[in-house]
């Protein structure tokens, strides 16, 4: 079964201190992610900043609604930099997410690389060709417009 791959890029009006201590913060997530996926942070430990070898525990409604637990681990962060999301438990069979944020004239190049293996063989492939893509497409576009909303979008 193939691996699927998604890059999104964004220009922002911001520094980067501010977007990196703003998406390195757990607790910015159910922020950038839209309301109907019903994300829910369940793991408590309460930390403001990611960091290597970080578990985080979710609630999430990826797709028809149905509730589900997802286990993320923060596998690598170099700071002011990157850092990148693995899937533990969750609904994909593989999951690997950069963050890559880089400064630029007047703002920063933010960067998502998110390589995936959904779940069921054959049938996940037909999935991801009809609902899994155009749904992460739309969360991470999501994303970008709340990113613009606070920062601000450069040309």
């Amino acid at each position: 079964m193939p691996h699927y791959q998604i890059h999104k890029t964004q220009k922002l009006a911001v520094s980067t201190d501010e977007i990196w201590e703003f998406i390195s913060n757990p607790n910015n997530l159910k922020r950038i992610t839209p309301p109907e996926m019903g994300f829910d942070i369940t793991s408590g430990n309460g930390a403001s900043m990611m960091y290597a070898g970080m578990i985080i525990t979710y609630k999430v409604s990826p797709l028809f609604g149905i509730k589900m637990n997802w286990v993320t681990e923060i596998s690598q962060v170099e700071e002011k930099k990157f850092f990148i999301d693995e899937q533990r438990i969750g609904p994909y069979k593989f999951w690997h997410h950069q963050h890559k944020i880089s400064e630029i004239e007047n703002g920063v190049l933010m960067e998502d690389m998110i390589t995936y293996q959904p779940p069921f063989g054959i049938l996940g492939g037909i999935l991801n060709a009809v609902v899994i893509k155009k749904s992460l497409n739309k969360i991470f576009d999501f994303r970008g417009q709340v990113l613009r909303e606070i920062y601000g979008e450069l040309s």
